[in-house]
């Protein structure tokens, strides 16, 4: 049923849902809470400073309320909580004022400042606490529409209509209860084991489906036919001797192994995984020269325009002795000069094509388009290998990927797909030498950038949030621009960056860190994936303990990328113990596998992480064990031939199947 017609739901609604997927009834029922809040009574008693409190009482005073302009306001009164009467603050509710009169019931939610015997409310609810603890599903917000109204919609759906896709024989294996009531469980649970037979069922659900739509398509894959390719070996070997530097055995290998893809009767489907400067692109490179012996043209995807710029540098030179056109095409370019391109593809006057996702929309038409490569982004969807098989194009794909996983975990995630891992770094890299500092030694790490400073190198600062926050309290690019400003903006240029900015800000701000005169560039984790700036010999980080042990793996892969000595220096007063793995080591599989020993199953009752794959519930490393039981299950399912018992598993299937 169309989401319009849910009561409560009107048409400004109605069109935010739509333009955030919320299509159905059926995606508003799909759309899980991140995280749960136990509502439960406080002992006061037994509060510290700062803790978190949740306590119910009665108004004792008028509110007084004081605005601080006209969009600001702070509003006071007295509570009484039986052995207690208490100072209430709360921020920016002054229209309540009316309603909050003496003797009325009020819960307050916030946090309690014992020194002053204050709450600092964040929440007020004009209601008793029942007398047993209530688990309170957390919605995120969709385009302004509340957590609260968002419940509240879910609630008012009267039918309830899943459809089942785990078969009867595995929900008696393992014990799972029926979908619908882990549905309605997950929105509505009235305890905590109920929240745990719900999570288990749909987690479940979700890894089985998507190991069988991999192991489905990795069964397919092998009635793919390729393209016919017959290039000599020694053409190739000769194109790499004459390369400014020797490729490490890694890489040596990765090539022969995309060069048997490339020559075999099967479509390749490879993914070539390695850290920050390993050398993947080198890799690429060559694989696209194989394929342009073949007579195919070949395109090269990048997820910014500046690393596509960058790309295209790399390739120009790499190839300037060969008779290889090669082109950019991205969204900033003029119609006119993009209808040149499209031109020039159509009569394979361009050899190579290097971009953004604008390669593969349906403006674009390949002569005879042989290999894909995507970099530095999730994998090639579906959607886009539908897009060219539309065009009548199946060309080989190749991925790279900077995020090492261990190759078990990898060829699990990516069981559709051949993995290559480039472990060995390049010759004449240097170790970056990573430090763990707390707030009390900035001097010391403001002395050490200072000393780089001096030397004519780049720095990045990395902050964990855009703005301030009223509940956490962390360095964010406003205040860290501030300090750094105060300490260096007599000697250096500083910029910032950060998600919110718009596309051609932060390329220009990059650009300019890059090539121009910023030393320091602010930033949140948005540079993550980006640009080679061969200068950038220093990372400082702060609030380190809010990154996982790979992201920090990933930001410090931005320094190190010359023959320079670099630097990155973590900022944290906790979490002592598992930073300390990123001083210790820099290959990004052995953290990764620390990273996945740490996180463990996680906490029921904290902030769900999403999981690299996008999954609503499940996360793939906090639920492996989960997801090699889906693996195993999926794959009896597929052997046994009974898969075709289950129509709605073969409608799936066929469509999974289809768009590849």
């Amino acid at each position: 049923m169309d989401i319009g017609t849910l009561k409560g739901i009107g048409p400004k609604t109605e069109k935010i849902l739509k333009s955030n997927g919320i299509m159905t009834i059926k995606d508003l029922v799909s759309y899980y809470p991140f995280r749960y809040d136990v509502i439960k009574r406080s002992n006061i008693d037994e509060l510290l400073q700062d803790d978190k409190i949740i306590i119910d009482g009665i108004v004792e005073s008028k509110p007084s309320v004081f605005f601080f302009n006209k969009k600001m306001n702070k509003m006071s009164f007295k509570f009484n909580i039986g052995n207690y009467l208490m100072n209430v603050v709360i921020f920016n509710r002054g229209f309540l004022k009316s309603k909050i009169n003496p003797g009325v019931t009020l819960t307050l939610i916030g946090k309690f400042d014992k020194i002053h015997n204050t709450i600092v409310a964040s929440d007020i609810r004009f209601s008793k606490l029942p007398n047993i603890p209530v688990i309170e599903p957390i919605y995120h917000q969709i385009g302004g529409i509340s957590s609260n109204q968002i419940r509240g919609y879910i609630n008012n759906i009267e039918t309830l209509e899943v459809e089942e896709y785990v078969p009867e024989y595995l929900k008696e294996k393992y014990k799972l209860i029926e979908k619908k009531e882990a549905v309605i469980n997950i929105h509505n649970p009235k305890s905590e084991l109920d929240l745990r037979k719900s999570m288990a069922y749909l987690k479940y659900e979700e890894l089985f489906l998507f190991m069988l739509k991999m192991n489905s398509l990795k069964k397919n894959k092998k009635n793919k036919i390729g393209l016919k390719r017959e290039v000599d070996k020694s053409l190739v070997m000769e194109f790499i001797d004459k390369l400014p530097f020797k490729l490490t055995t890694d890489q040596m290998s990765a090539v022969d192994k995309i060069f048997e893809d490339l020559n075999s009767p099967n479509r390749m489907n490879r993914l070539v995984q390695g850290d920050v400067g390993s050398g993947k692109t080198i890799v690429a490179i060559i694989a696209l020269y194989i394929n342009y012996l073949s007579g195919y043209q070949g395109a090269l995807m990048a997820p910014t325009e500046v690393l596509a710029h960058q790309h295209l540098l790399n390739l120009k030179n790499i190839f300037k002795n060969y008779n290889i056109n090669i082109e950019l095409l991205t969204g900033s370019l003029k119609v006119s000069e993009k209808k040149t391109i499209y031109k020039r593809l159509e009569k394979k006057q361009i050899d190579i094509i290097i971009g953004t996702h604008a390669l593969i929309s349906e403006d674009v038409n390949y002569n005879n388009l042989g290999l894909v490569i995507t970099d530095e982004q999730h994998r090639f969807g579906v959607n886009q290998r539908s897009n060219l098989k539309n065009k009548g194009i199946t060309p080989d794909i190749l991925y790279l990927s900077a995020t090492p996983i261990p190759r078990t975990y990898a060829l699990t995630i990516y069981g559709d797909m051949d993995v290559s891992s480039i472990k060995t770094m390049p010759s004449g890299r240097k170790e970056i030498i990573t430090s763990l500092k707390s707030n009390n030694d900035i001097k010391d790490v403001l002395e050490l950038m200072y000393q780089e400073i001096k030397e004519k190198h780049k720095i990045y600062v990395i902050a964990p949030l855009i703005e301030e926050s009223d509940k956490i309290d962390l360095e964010n690019v406003n205040k860290l621009e501030e300090k750094m400003i105060s300490a260096f903006g007599k000697v250096c240029k500083i910029g910032v960056m950060h998600g919110k900015m718009e596309k051609n800000e932060k390329d220009k701000v990059m650009e300019e860190f890059k090539n121009g005169d910023i030393t320091i560039l602010i930033s949140t984790t948005v540079i993550e994936v980006g640009v080679d700036v061969k200068n950038a010999t220093m990372m400082v980080i702060f609030d380190a303990y809010r990154f996982g042990l790979s992201q920090l793996h990933q930001l410090r892969g931005r320094v190190g990328r010359n023959d320079l000595q670099s630097y990155c220096v973590l900022i944290s007063d906790r979490e002592a113990e598992r930073l300390n793995i990123m001083t210790q080591t820099t290959d990004g599989f052995k953290i990764s596998e620390e990273d996945f020993k740490l996180r463990g199953s996680g906490d029921l009752f904290g902030v769900r992480q999403s999981g690299d794959m996008n999954f609503r519930l499940a996360d793939f490393k906090k639920d492996f064990n989960i997801l090699l039981r889906a693996k195993e299950d999926s794959n009896e399912l597929l052997e046994s031939g009974n898969i075709n018992n289950y129509s709605n598993l073969m409608t799936l299937l066929n469509s999974a199947v289809n768009l590849d």
